[in-house]
């Protein structure tokens, strides 16, 4: 992707953005009921965040998918413009691939954003897998990526394991701060109020503000200042 992809894009307002890049697994191992609960999870999510009049005019969605090849299947969008998709599930699990292009994406938006005077917070990277990664993925570049982002304050990513994840390579590749959060079950529904919950903490905030994030058993709090 280009440097210059959203430069043809006017902004629709001014308000402070916050970008979520979500980066689902969407492998063959997905098929059956994980698919029709996280297809469940995402509606859920659009419907508790858009009903928040702050956080529609200043929360952008991403998703970008991740199966034999990643596709971003929804630029980033305001997310009362939003129709969340229904997602299916096939081909194996090009997982660092995603990583990589999920980076790429935020770092692009944010020079939109700098581009078009809007100010931003820090965007999200929103990772759920259940499966493990492709031999042929560089998880070594993908592991020095998300760390270096992170410590840079460049975005925020927080890994989510469902099912038979393999929770060594995803410990592997997730920063200190936020280690991977295993799903028990299949709580797709839960984990996306607690998003919902926490962008919506993070969009009604004033810069000076320091933000801790509701609770979760795996997690503890995350504190964002």
């Amino acid at each position: 992707m280009a440097i210059n992809d959203f430069l043809a894009e006017s902004p629709l307002n001014f308000e402070q953005k916050c970008l979520c890049v979500l980066l689902l697994d969407t492998s063959g191992s997905m098929v059956g009921e994980s698919i029709k609960e996280l297809n469940k999870g995402l509606e859920e999510f659009y419907y508790q965040i858009v009903k928040d009049e702050v956080s529609a005019e200043r929360l952008e969605i991403c998703i970008i998918t991740f199966e034999s090849d990643v596709k971003c299947i929804q630029e980033p969008i305001l997310v009362r413009n939003l129709k969340m998709p229904t997602l299916q599930a096939n081909g194996s699990t090009q997982l660092a691939d995603g990583i990589f292009q999920a980076i790429l994406k935020v770092e692009n938006r944010k020079h939109w954003y700098r581009k078009t005077g809007q100010s931003y917070y820090r965007p999200f990277i929103i990772l759920i897998t259940d499966g493990s990664p492709d031999g042929d993925q560089d998880m070594e570049k993908a592991m020095f990526e998300i760390n270096e982002g992170v410590n840079e304050r460049k975005f925020l990513f927080f890994p989510v394991a469902v099912k038979d994840a393999d929770m060594n390579v995803l410990h592997k590749i997730a920063h200190p701060s936020t280690p991977p959060m295993r799903l028990e079950g299949i709580k797709f529904v839960e984990f996306f109020r607690w998003l919902s919950n926490s962008v919506s903490m993070i969009t009604n905030s004033k810069d000076s503000d320091k933000i801790r994030l509701p609770d979760t058993t795996s997690w503890g709090q995350i504190s964002l200042d």
